[in-house]
């Protein structure tokens, strides 16, 4: 008779597992990255086309490409935090309408809502008011060609 060599998942393995698990989550804790969301303030917005447009933004855009960051609960636990703290960093860097110096590509930012890239689907998972119907996407990017166009780079 031959005797099965393979290990068995035992109750006492299972809670070894769990146990380091949490113990990595709660070390994890520890690293301060994702956690200072500190908004600096608005320093130029652009001279928005309507103030639907504005809304839009706000609702779909601010979060990441503004310094009007609402900051949830879970923007304070990692890993999640570094992966929202990312987002956020990245998207103030590529578009910040409140440090407005002007639209690098007008035609990129038009595009990434026509197209459904912008906002990300994670973001749209999580907030409501980011998920968009197509009239209100063709709205939104009609509104920004408008505003990005009326609002060149500062001198």
């Amino acid at each position: 008779m031959t005797r099965d060599t393979r290990p068995v998942l035992s109750r006492r393995n299972l809670l070894r597992g769990a146990v380091a698990l949490v113990v990595l989550l709660l070390a994890i804790q520890l690293v301060p990255y994702g956690r200072d969301h500190a908004d600096p303030a608005v320093a130029r917005e652009p001279a928005w086309d309507t103030p639907a447009t504005r809304e839009l933004a706000r609702a779909a855009c601010f979060d990441c490409h503004s310094n009007l960051t609402t900051w949830p609960w879970y923007s304070n636990v990692a890993p999640v935090s570094w992966l929202v703290q990312r987002d956020v960093d990245v998207g103030r860097q590529v578009l910040n309408f409140s440090e407005w110096g002007g639209a690098q590509e007008v035609d990129d930012v038009v595009e990434a809502v026509q197209e459904g890239s912008m906002p990300p689907i994670q973001y749209r998972l999580l907030h409501a008011g980011a998920r968009l119907s197509d009239a209100q996407r063709r709205e939104l990017a009609s509104g920004l060609e408008a505003t990005l166009a009326r609002s060149p780079a500062a001198p």
